[in-house]
């Protein structure tokens, strides 16, 4: 049973002219072209979708598909997003937002998205920082063997968790030094576990890409080989394709 089409994503015209990818429920990707706009999409075999592991990166890799296939202007779209016909989103999308969707396009043309993810030992990085930071060392070395008030611990315990967050800081800022000047834009997002301590991401042009790649590996031989980075050259610019970012570029 169909329950509509679901939707990946939306290219300008032309768009794909042959796809030959396997979406969802092992549907057979297609493309709809409509008020000049061509959306990416196979049917629906559910009414709602569970954002699981296996759905959000099978809704991920038909847009990198796509992209691999040389269609690299693309609006990725929200996982989960079924509709039960194309006047539906004529009505609510491009109807209202025809005009900003094309300034998107135009704003997204010859630039792709990747995105860098920083993860440390923070037992291993505090050893590290006592060891360059004297006067914070010898303060709690100090107090190792003395019966600690409350107030003490406290104090001593806010004490390393300022110079930790401190270097942690540094740390960022070395990355965004060395990656900023290579991007038309750039989005810091949250951080998934607490070994993370920095995940960003990066609008660059598709020419830069090599470069930036060096650079992270730099990056990499400066702290280093102690941190773990995780680098994603290739991804859909879910952080960069936002009609709200219109308005500060």
């Amino acid at each position: 049973m169909d329950y509509g089409f679901y939707l990946y994503g939306i290219f300008p015209t032309p768009g794909p002219r042959q796809i030959t990818v396997q979406g969802l429920d092992q549907q057979p990707v297609k493309t709809y072209t409509l008020d000049g706009f061509v959306f990416l999409y196979s049917l629906a075999q559910q009414e709602n979708y569970l954002a699981s592991r296996r759905n959000l990166l099978g809704h991920e890799k038909v847009l990198e598909q796509a992209m691999e296939a040389g269609y690299r202007t693309l609006l990725p779209l929200q996982f989960g997003l079924v509709i039960s016909d194309w006047q539906l989103v004529q009505q609510q999308l491009i109807g209202p937002h025809q005009e900003q969707l094309h300034q998107l396009f135009a704003y997204l043309a010859g630039r792709r998205e990747v995105g860098v993810k920083v993860f440390w030992d923070s037992e291993a990085e505090l050893k590290l920082l006592l060891e360059h930071n004297l006067p914070l060392r010898e303060q709690r070395d100090a107090l190792a063997n003395q019966n600690l008030s409350m107030d003490q611990v406290i104090i001593i315990g806010q004490a390393i968790e300022q110079a930790l967050g401190d270097w942690q800081e540094k740390i960022i800022t070395a990355f965004e030094a060395a990656l900023a000047p290579l991007a038309v834009a750039t989005a810091e997002n949250e951080l998934l576990t607490n070994a993370m301590i920095y995940n960003g991401a990066y609008l660059i042009p598709w020419e830069a890409e090599p470069e930036f790649s060096d650079r992270v590996e730099a990056l990499d031989r400066e702290f280093d080989q102690r941190l773990r980075i995780r680098y994603n050259n290739f991804t859909a610019p879910y952080n960069f394709a936002r009609l709200e970012l219109l308005e500060t570029n």
